[in-house]
């Protein structure tokens, strides 16, 4: 990391009240990631309940994930209008009485609206808004913060699935879903804490793109959510590869605690595997994050990200035939790795892509676009093993999508992207901090101002230099929805 404090004034504080969002980033993600996983540990008890087959049961993870991913663009507009505190607070308590009402359900058509539609759209609404809390408070320790908030996901994935098991054995499913859902109110806590960072409100400035459409008031109506992102090539290679990846990348890790008790492993050490995968997932994903944001690597981001990828590709297909808790145990490191570096990496990527002024809109849309993927992916895989009574086809298959998806950003970004890999920011310019951005030029256009009245659409200006500027004078550039007022 470079030498010096913060930038107070010119750019995100790259500290100060920036790590208590973090902390709270961190608790988020372990939630929104690690607890679609952790309730696979209940899938055999609902099976004998319900009478289902592992596609039936899969379900409810799967609209867990869809949810989280699926209304990333309803998360954008809500965050848009309302700030991040107030949508994350609302997610909390949805979140939390998803679980309440699963663990009274009778069907699994009420399993999939409760845990699955309401705890997955409270987990989207917390999710979302931590991570673009994040990019304000974070700048030039970026990649570093992306891989502490990240290692969440494995922290809490090692502790809820033995946790899960623990609490299904001594208070069933039910007892379990009830507890999980006492847990998820913790999300409230974690909202109540994002603050936007300090810093000078900008003039307003008028968007003549929008003055056609502004109402008879003379008031511009600002975008809720910015689509003209969709014509970054960049930002259209990225989403292809993580619509790929999502059709595998999950697959291994929901089945794996089934596939291990019909192999003959006992319960606890079958729930264990996952345990495993977070203690390993814990240690890379910040030293991927804080290797990331070295400044000679930090300009080729994008194929640090394809090489996690195609290592987890063939990790799961050189682990297909694992049959003991040995080689099992095994495949939990390997997999553990790289799917730590595809978890540090992919949002870091996607923000160096399109600019954190286009970041709330992006991630909505790639979200949504992942959604997609994840409601074809473990059901088909859980299908397929209802059928075939086979694992071995599916581990092949996810790690050939993942790989597939690892290679096709690799080879296009090399082909028909290397002009936008050049770093423009100021550790090209021979800057003192290892960690400085590399954003393209595009990213330093700001978002149309808005100017409503307070209380409606709100704003937060966030104060960034102009790279390659030699004056000290700051750039403006307005991220949405994140307003004094909105909090």
């Amino acid at each position: 990391m470079g030498a010096g404090g913060p930038r107070r004034g010119a750019g995100p504080p790259d500290g100060g009240w920036g790590w208590v969002v973090l902390g709270a980033c961190f608790v988020i993600t372990g939630f929104a990631y690690g607890f679609p996983k952790a309730v696979s540990v209940f899938f055999r008890e609902l099976k004998q309940d319900f009478g289902a087959g592992y596609s039936d049961t899969a379900w409810v993870s799967s609209i867990m994930l869809a949810m989280l991913y699926g209304t990333g663009p309803l998360s954008s507009i809500l965050v848009t209008r309302f700030g991040c505190r107030r949508v994350m607070l609302a997610g909390g308590l949805l979140a939390s009485a998803g679980m309440i009402l699963a663990s009274f359900a009778s069907r699994l058509l009420e399993l999939y609206l409760t845990a699955g539609v309401l705890t997955g759209l409270g987990l989207a609404l917390n999710f979302q808004p931590s991570l673009i809390m994040l990019g304000l408070y974070f700048e030039r320790r970026r990649p570093l913060a992306n891989g502490l908030a990240a290692a969440g996901s494995p922290v809490f994935l090692s502790t809820l699935s033995p946790l899960g098991q623990l609490l299904g054995e001594r208070f069933g499913w039910r007892g379990g879903f009830l507890l999980f859902g006492g847990l998820l109110l913790h999300c409230c806590a974690c909202g109540a804490v994002m603050r936007p960072p300090p810093g000078p409100p900008p003039p307003p400035r008028p968007d003549p793109a929008e003055d056609h459409r502004a109402p008879s008031g003379g008031r511009a109506r600002r975008r809720l959510l910015d689509v003209a992102v969709c014509t970054d090539r960049a930002f259209v290679v990225y989403v292809v590869t993580k619509f790929l990846m999502a059709l595998g990348l999950f697959v291994p890790a929901i089945l794996l605690v089934n596939y291990a008790k019909d192999a003959g492993v006992p319960d606890a050490e079958a729930a264990f595997l996952l345990s495993i995968v977070g203690f390993v997932d814990i240690v890379a994903r910040p030293a991927c994050g804080a290797l990331a944001g070295l400044a000679r690597l930090r300009p080729h981001v994008p194929y640090l990200f394809s090489l996690a990828l195609l290592a987890n590709g063939l990790t799961d297909l050189i682990s297909a035939r694992a049959r003991t808790y040995g080689t099992l145990v095994a495949f939990c490191i390997a997999f553990g790795l790289s799917y730590g570096m595809v978890g540090a990496l992919q949002f870091e990527v996607l923000m160096a892509t399109v600019g954190a002024p286009r970041f709330p809109s992006a991630l909505g849309l790639v979200l949504l676009v992942e959604a997609v993927a994840v409601l074809i992916g473990p059901p088909s895989a859980g299908r397929l093993v209802d059928a075939l009574k086979n694992y071995e086809i599916i581990f092949y298959l996810a790690g050939s999508e993942v790989a597939l998806a690892g290679v096709f950003m690799a080879v296009v970004t090399y082909c028909c992207l290397r002009g936008k890999d050049a770093p423009s920011g100021p550790a090209a310019a021979g800057g003192t901090s290892d960690t400085e951005d590399v954003e393209a030029e595009r990213d330093s256009e700001p978002m149309p101002a808005s100017t409503e009245e307070p209380g409606s659409l709100e704003t937060l200006e966030v104060l960034r230099p102009r790279a390659g500027s030699p004056g000290p004078e700051p750039e403006v550039e307005a991220v949405p929805g994140l307003g004094h007022e909105s909090v």
